[in-house]
């Protein structure tokens, strides 16, 4: 995943449409796309760049708030900046970093107060290596118990960025398919599409046979979701394919994401991970209002707006927010 560059709406117009959007994105359910280009700027939080940002401590209310070196991640924090600010925090954005390896141990040691993190990928790529953890509510005990004494998960969000089955929407009509096991009569007949990884992968091809009994007719492995999973998708070069979830092209070519009701791929749903000793219970409410109202659906319209509208990050995450009543 990549970083992409912030840049200014034209106008108030797509302002107040998105705003709108956000709200009535709240009650629907559903790695961002890999666009390659400068960092997020925010208009709001600004980049901390001080060796030690929390020289205040997390009592007086100033913390940092980071994000990985991808559009979602830079968006999610501006979230969190700016609901904290809202409600009197002395919060500063640092953005950018890079992949958990060079952020995680920020956050373990209070360089960094707040991260916004995927639950799933924080316990299998950080905490424990072999879990077979699956669920949302059997991930975050895990992480419960297995995160350093300084760190600690508040509550997930429904949003979730997770790999899934994803089909179009012509698809989806003709075969009258909702789930990944309604696919079960028709797989044989159907290309499945997905990183070359997906073909060994425990929750690849093997998962779909185990847990769902599908057999497709052949693998045709492609990128991660990205331009070219894309094209091969609407081309009908295949017929499903692994689509992350917050996709902008979702909302774009009206793709359908099959509901993984047996959990083959694992939860990642978006969470606060944060530094114990900096929180305050202000801190906390506030990270945990987001996540009750933060949806895949809300997610993936902000990603919309700022990865394909190219919208800036500060304006899309306080629309959210006040469509939400957290502003």
């Amino acid at each position: 995943m990549f970083s992409s560059r912030a840049r200014i709406i034209g106008g108030l117009a797509a302002v107040t449409v998105f705003a709108v959007s956000a709200c009535s994105s709240s009650s629907s359910s559903s790695s961002s796309s890999s666009t390659s280009a400068a960092p997020a700027t925010s208009a709001s939080a600004s980049t901390s760049t001080s060796s030690n940002p929390l020289s205040n401590g997390g009592g007086s209310g100033s913390i940092v708030v980071g994000s990985a070196n991808f559009p979602e991640s830079e968006l999610l924090a501006e979230v969190y900046v700016l609901a904290l600010q809202a409600k009197g925090i002395k919060a500063t954005a640092k953005l950018n970093i890079g992949a958990r390896e060079a952020y995680y141990p920020q956050v373990e040691k209070g360089t960094i107060a707040v991260f916004p993190e995927y639950n799933g990928s924080l316990l299998s790529g950080e905490v424990d290596k072999n879990t077979t953890a699956k669920t949302t509510s059997a991930v975050d005990a895990e992480l419960a118990a297995k995160l350093p004494s300084s760190l600690e998960v508040l509550n997930p969000a429904s949003a979730v960025d997770s790999d899934s089955v994803t089909v179009t929407a012509a698809t989806a009509a003709k075969y009258h398919l909702k789930t990944i096991a309604d696919l079960k009569p028709y797989a044989a007949n159907m290309v499945l599409g997905a990183p070359p990884e997906f073909k060994t992968r425990s929750d690849g091809i093997a998962g779909l046979k185990a847990n769902y009994g599908l057999t497709f007719k052949s693998f045709d492995p492609l990128d991660e979701a990205g331009p070219i999973t894309i094209a091969a998708l609407q081309d009908g070069k295949v017929q499903a394919a692994d689509v992350f979830t917050t996709t902008p092209a979702i909302l774009a070519d009206h793709f359908v994401v099959l509901a993984d009701t047996k959990a083959n791929f694992a939860a990642q749903n978006v969470i606060p991970l944060v530094y114990k000793p900096d929180m305050n219970p202000t801190i906390i409410a506030v990270l945990n209002a987001i996540s009750a109202k933060l949806t895949t659906n809300a997610l993936l319209q902000m990603d919309n707006a700022v990865i394909t509208e190219h919208a800036n990050y500060s304006t899309v995450a306080s629309a959210f927010l006040q469509a939400e009543g957290l502003g």
